[in-house]
């Protein structure tokens, strides 16, 4: 590529390269910010009594294992196990899952005992209200108790590919006019997509796309242009063999002016490990084996790479108080066929809500890259950026 095109693609290929991805992540925005649709019900309340003659009206919710889970308006959400339980009465439609079944994508209704359910003697009866005689399923065989919409929605019908997608946007901006001209403009996305939708079933599998970019110009008469443009990229895929362990597949772009750094692309699997998953906490251990290519502006002969590397990460989730959320992500990126060519990252952010699905964001990122190519003035190895932005929470 000669001078006059990487120039062009370096001025405006990101720019454009930003809002490609922009439209191309719109259709899953839109989706997942839909409104959910008010429940609407006029059945009976259901009810619940214990073997010690208390009860409760309010909504059987599902049932886990060997848990029950039921809400009250008096006092919430009450999970007991089963053994505490002596009669329910519910007119909703749930799906009984036994312990011995299978239950595999695509598994219409039909495969499990359903209807309206009502509980005693340790005994599950689903009524299904076509004259038929009611199954009956101990609750011992049991291993789920679902509302049968939410057995289609995880079981059921395949989800088509806009289907389930969380996350969110976040966009901010600087503009100064005076002796010198300064433009600065922040964007990220940020989209999950877990399987189950619900957390109290068994993960099968998360996919995550991630997209963020600054862009910067500061002008004066008479002097040089000095521009900033830092974009990264990353998709991931992971798929559980149990609660805790899971494998994954990702791929991950970055591009920073500042650093000389044209393109840096990785191709990898690898395995992660939830360390800790609970309400307000989560902690993810991830290593991969990986292809990785590293392109630069200002390149001679021998600078630009192809690496066989690892990316060894730490991602940290935290819910504070007043639902402020706290996320960070370390990473270390070492090659193998090359020791010298090394580089690690850091992200910080802080979310703080403050008008419905609107968040203030504060976020840092810092990025060291060890093989830079030499260049007039020289580019540093390391790379810190400080950021602020309004976020809209998708869902």
């Amino acid at each position: 590529m000669n001078k006059f095109a990487t120039s062009h693609f370096s001025r405006y290929g990101y720019s454009l390269a930003l809002a490609l991805f922009f439209w191309l992540v719109a259709p899953f925005a839109l989706h997942a910010a839909e409104p959910a649709e008010p429940a609407k019900s006029s059945a009976p309340p259901d009810t619940i009594v214990f073997v010690n003659g208390d009860q409760l009206t309010g909504q059987f919710l599902r049932s886990v294992g060997d848990n029950v889970t039921f809400h009250s308006d008096l006092v919430g959400d009450v999970t007991v196990p089963w053994s505490k339980v002596r009669e329910l009465r519910s007119s909703k439609e749930f799906a009984v899952i036994r312990k011995k079944a299978k239950i595999r994508r695509n598994q219409p209704m039909e495969a499990v005992p359903h209807g309206s359910i009502t509980v005693a003697d340790q005994n599950i009866q689903l009524h299904t209200g076509d004259g038929k005689q009611p199954d009956s399923v101990p609750i011992q065989e049991t291993a789920d108790v679902l509302e049968s919409k939410v057995y289609a929605r995880e079981y059921g019908e395949p989800p088509n590919i806009f289907h389930a997608w969380n996350g969110s946007l976040s966009a901010g901006g600087t503009v100064v006019e005076a002796t010198q001209h300064n433009r600065t403009f922040n964007g990220a996305v940020a989209l999950v997509r877990a399987m189950p939708t619900v957390p109290y079933l068994p993960a099968r599998n998360k996919t995550t796309v991630n997209f963020s970019g600054s862009y910067g110009t500061i002008t004066q008469s008479g002097q040089p242009e000095v521009k900033t443009e830092i974009y990264h990229g990353d998709a991931e895929r992971d798929e559980y063999i149990s609660n805790r362990f899971y494998v994954l597949a990702q791929t991950a772009f970055d591009h920073n002016f500042s650093q000389s750094l044209d393109l840096q692309q990785i191709y990898g699997g690898g395995l992660g490990w939830t360390a800790v998953s609970k309400d307000r906490q989560h902690l993810d251990i991830k290593a991969t084996l990986q292809y990785e290519k590293q392109q630069f502006l200002q390149a001679t002969a021998g600078v630009n790479q192809d690496l066989i590397g690892s990316t060894y990460s730490v991602t940290y989730r935290l819910k504070l108080p007043h639902n402020v959320l706290f996320n960070q992500q370390v990473s270390y990126i070492p090659a193998y066929n090359n020791t010298h060519a090394y580089s690690a990252n850091e992200t910080n952010n802080i979310v703080v809500p403050f008008y419905k699905r609107l968040s203030l964001s504060i976020g840092t990122l810092d990025t060291y890259l060890n093989d830079p190519p030499i260049t007039t003035p020289p580019s540093k190895r390391n790379s810190f950026q400080f950021s602020t932005g309004i976020t809209y929470q998708l869902r």
